[in-house]
């Protein structure tokens, strides 16, 4: 018999020292491996990164250089003449334990990680003052493992190389601001116009808390999140014993005393068009590499255009009257339909700080008013419901639940096409069509076509007139693919972007959809073309087939006009910052003229063009009443001609013309004591309207005439006989019919 072999027992204790001492082995050895990575990939140890400065340079449509951005808003400054309250601040926010550490925070790495553990991904970042600085010279921002060990091994070198006030200069000198402020003088020049040296613990403490987040904590964008902001850093100065307590307390109560801008005034030609560049380039590339790096940036710019629609902006006559000191603002944007490259892009009448307020692209934006009409109201109709410029609505009082709307003039003009309501702006007729025949659910999802986002929860029937908000740029692309024949293009200010050694970071490509059909917007182009023509937006004629809507929001608090040519589109809008009625103020009274102004300028001297016409638009006579082919009883002024897209021309006679017998002297229904009755073709539908409609008479009446009755003595007939009841019959007495209609 075989002898059995004797299996070694395993001991729990020894199983798990292996998986410990595997565990350990294996991260060190991915440890090393990251390690090795990071050291082979480190930038080249160059002294000149810590104090290198390229400006990014701005080119325009025709690769002209236009200007440069960055060492036009950098003033360097040495530590001696920066106050030490003024640095206690930014070591206060930034790294408390600058003087004591070498570069690297142990403490903070150790808080940090354990942050990051607890709450999962990368949240800390425990970088130093130091260590900000490499990543400002040489590093990208992205939170990595691998930049941050680089940066880590970085700081070390340069702490080794010079000393703490060395490092916190070049740090102070270099350090982003928001609004176009690079360096710690540049900011207190920008955000208080003065100089660092006069800087108070508050404004340090402000200028100290926006380097975290220049987008959020700017008091420009968002002062009470800038205000709450400073405040803790003041109190983190009173903790770590920079100030005390009572100076902490005597800074909190201070108001944040930002200034408008620079007495200089602006430093850099076409300021709101370069401020928009800039942005762009800061949110894809930071704002070291845009200020310090020399990038090559090709954008779309088209100076003649932009100057004169700024010297047309800044002109107090184009607009209305200043309420006390205040002058309303204004903003303008100007691209081409077929690429959506901006020409022009003006933000406000005067630039007053960089990166500041931009009126044309800043959202939310403004209320458009009827501007806003041809998107959600009359192009939706057309595209989606086969509705078209002669289509009739009745312009006619309504009211959905509560809301009443009424026109401008507060008249209704009846039943009108849709190309005579646009033309002239009528409200009502706009909301009835929104409402009655497109949908709200159908128009927003209509102008999210265009790019256009609308909280479908937190509108109604008013949406029609304009009161959601839009920004002068965004409501320019939408016009634009009227324009372009249904075809939406995303709109760019940037062509291309290179490094300084000619290497392409991007290049622009339109982004183009097909929004609606070239039939669609060839319509409402052909409508807005009767608006300018001769509707509300005659101040907007020039000397060519020109497109255009004008629009005025409740008390003039807001006027817009948005238009185009064949070659260019353009809106112009002006208002309050804060908003303000503005009486008499119209769409049709300043911005038009101003788009006349700027549009008619741009196209001086080139050859006049017309609108394409796409294959599918067919023209037809119809009846102005109904929408409908003539009938036999549509009299001859009430016959239209009009453009119509193949497959929408009615097939059905017009049938509410009918031949009515009324009174020859009241105009009411005859009675049997009516000497003298007259037949009229009138207008035969299933409700009525009040007498306040214009073609109120045109309709067949409802009343009994109560002029006449028995006798000579003028008797009226009692009151209820004198209105036809609900589904009573009309008693008509014309021959070749009976008493219920017509055979």
């Amino acid at each position: 018999m075989a002898a059995t072999r004797r299996r070694k027992k395993l001991r729990p204790g020894r199983f798990v020292l292996f998986i410990i001492l595997l565990f350990t082995f294996i991260c060190g050895a991915a440890a090393l491996g990251l390690l090795a990575v990071s050291v082979k990939d480190l930038p080249a140890w160059d002294e000149s990164g810590l104090l290198s400065s390229n400006s990014t340079l701005i080119y325009d449509k025709d690769n002209k250089l236009i200007t440069k951005v960055g060492i036009e808003n950098r003033v360097p400054i040495s530590l001696s003449d920066i106050p030490e309250n003024v640095q206690e601040a930014f070591l206060a926010a930034e790294d408390r334990r600058f003087y004591q550490h070498f570069g690297v925070d142990l403490q903070g790495i150790i808080r940090a990680v354990f942050v990051d553990l607890t709450k999962g991904g990368l949240h800390q970042g425990a970088s130093t003052i130091t260590q900000q600085l490499i990543r400002m010279s040489f590093l990208t921002p992205d939170k990595t493992i691998k930049r941050k060990i680089q940066e880590i091994i970085l700081a070390v070198q340069v702490e080794r190389h010079y000393s703490k006030e060395e490092i916190l200069e070049m740090y102070l000198n270099k350090i982003y601001f928001g609004e176009g402020a690079y360096g710690i003088q540049s900011a207190a020049q920008t955000y208080f116009d003065k100089g660092v040296s006069d800087l108070t613990v508050a404004d340090a403490a402000l200028l100290a808390s926006i380097v975290r987040a220049p987008s959020i904590y700017s008091p420009y964008r968002d002062e009470k999140t800038a205000l709450n902001r400073r405040d803790t850093i003041i109190s983190q100065m009173a903790e770590y014993g920079f100030i005390s307590p009572q100076e902490a307390s005597g800074a909190e109560s201070e108001p944040i005393n930002i200034k408008e801008g620079s007495p200089a005034g602006r430093q850099y030609p076409y300021p709101y068009f370069v401020d928009y560049v800039t942005e762009q380039l800061i949110e894809k590339y930071g704002p070291e590499k845009v200020y310090k790096q020399g990038l090559k940036v090709y954008t779309t710019i088209d100076p003649e255009i932009q100057e004169n629609a700024e010297k047309i902006m800044a002109n107090d006559r184009n607009f209305p009257p200043a309420i006390g000191n205040e002058k309303p603002q204004g903003a303008a944007v100007v691209l081409d339909p077929r690429n959506g490259e901006i020409r022009a892009l003006v933000g406000g009448r005067q630039h007053t700080n960089k990166l500041g307020w931009n009126r044309a692209t800043r959202e939310p934006g403004r209320q458009p008013g009827s501007s806003f009409k041809p998107i959600i109201a009359y192009a939706p109709a057309i595209e989606l419901k086969g509705m078209g410029p002669a289509s009739v609505i009745d312009d006619a009082p309504v009211k959905y639940g509560n809301y009443e709307p009424h026109n401008d003039s507060r008249s209704y003009r009846g039943l009108i096409t849709l190309r005579t309501a646009i033309t002239y702006s009528v409200n009502i007729a706009a909301v009835k069509l929104l409402v009655d025949h497109v949908t709200i659910p159908e128009a927003i999802n209509f102008a999210h076509r265009l790019n256009i986002d609308i909280d479908r929860n937190s509108v109604g029937a008013s949406l029609a007139l304009g009161t959601e908000e839009i920004t002068p740029l965004k409501l320019a692309a939408a016009y634009a693919a009227f324009a372009n024949q249904g075809i939406y293009t995303e709109p760019t200010a940037i062509l291309k972007v290179e490094e300084p050694d000619g290497t392409v970071l991007e290049e622009h490509t339109p982004k183009q959809k097909q929004v609606m059909k070239p039939t669609t917007a060839y319509l409402i182009t052909d409508m807005l073309k009767s608006a300018v023509q001769s509707g509300t937006g005659t101040g907007a004629k020039i000397s060519r087939p020109a497109a255009g809507k004008t629009g005025t929001t409740d008390q003039g608090k807001d006027i817009w006009f948005a238009g185009y040519t064949h070659e260019l589109v353009g809106v112009v809008w002006i208002g309050f910052d804060d908003p303000k009625p503005m009486p008499r103020s119209y769409g049709g009274v300043y911005p038009a003229p101003i788009w006349r102004q700027i549009i008619g300028k741009a196209l001086e001297g080139k050859p006049v063009s017309n609108f394409e016409r796409p294959p599918g638009i067919v023209s037809a006579k119809v009846d102005s009443k109904s929408g409908l082919l003539p009938g036999p009883n549509t009299p001859p002024e009430h016959m239209v001609t009009d453009l119509f897209a193949s497959g929408t021309v009615p097939t059905k006679m017009d049938d509410t013309h009918v031949p009515v017998e009324v009174c020859a002297t009241s105009g009411k229904l005859p009675t049997e004591y009516c000497p003298d009755r007259v037949i009229r073709t009138m207008i035969k539908l299933q409700y009525n309207v009040p007498d306040n409609v214009a073609d109120y008479n045109e309709r067949m009446p409802t009343d009994f005439c109560t002029i006449h009755s028995p006798g000579a003595g003028g008797q009226i007939l009692p009151p209820d006989s004198q209105t036809v009841k609900p589904n009573q019959e009309i008693p008509w007495n014309i021959p070749g019919q009976t008493e219920t209609g017509t055979q």
